[in-house]
């Protein structure tokens, strides 16, 4: 691997990392949304999961279902949770280009979403995200592109 990120994993392990996430009073206004929960982390495979609770009061569109806006915004929450695990928690990974395709609605209930990190490159990151309803259909799947930026430079 000739990734710009440092081949030893960072020092702390994937259940602190998800203990720190889940603990966490910060949670920005769009995860608690979603109903964001960090519920697997592999900084190993560069992967982590996250379940989102899909509340129709206020994720569904006129047919009952997930609005694809919503959808896409659990794909690239799937990706760049990928992304910080994969710097070692020192950068964001602001979303610079995102394609979605949807194979299936997606209904309001509970929803899985995988995303990982495929390139960590100098100036770009490759992502993939899928997500999955709970009896394990694929609903949608993402590639992304982003650019990763050390927590000291990001320009809010």
């Amino acid at each position: 691997m000739n990734d710009v990120v440092s081949e030893e994993l960072s020092t702390l392990t994937d259940e602190a990392i998800l203990a720190r996430f889940n603990a966490s009073k910060n949670a920005p206004p769009s995860a608690l949304t979603l109903g964001f929960k960090l519920i697997a982390v592999s900084q190993a495979e560069r992967r982590v999961e996250i379940a989102f609770d899909a509340r129709a009061d206020l994720l569904a569109n006129p047919m009952g279902q997930v609005q694809g806006g919503f959808v896409c915004a659990m794909l690239d929450e799937c990706m760049s949770v990928a992304g910080l695990i994969t710097s070692g928690m020192t950068h964001v990974v602001p979303t610079l280009e995102m394609k979605t395709s949807f194979l299936r609605p997606a209904l309001p209930g509970p929803l899985r979403g995988v995303g990982r990190v495929v390139k960590w490159g100098r100036t770009v990151c490759f992502m993939e995200g899928e997500l999955y309803d709970a009896s394990g259909q694929l609903l949608a799947t993402s590639t992304g592109t982003a650019l990763p930026t050390p927590f000291a430079k990001f320009k809010k």
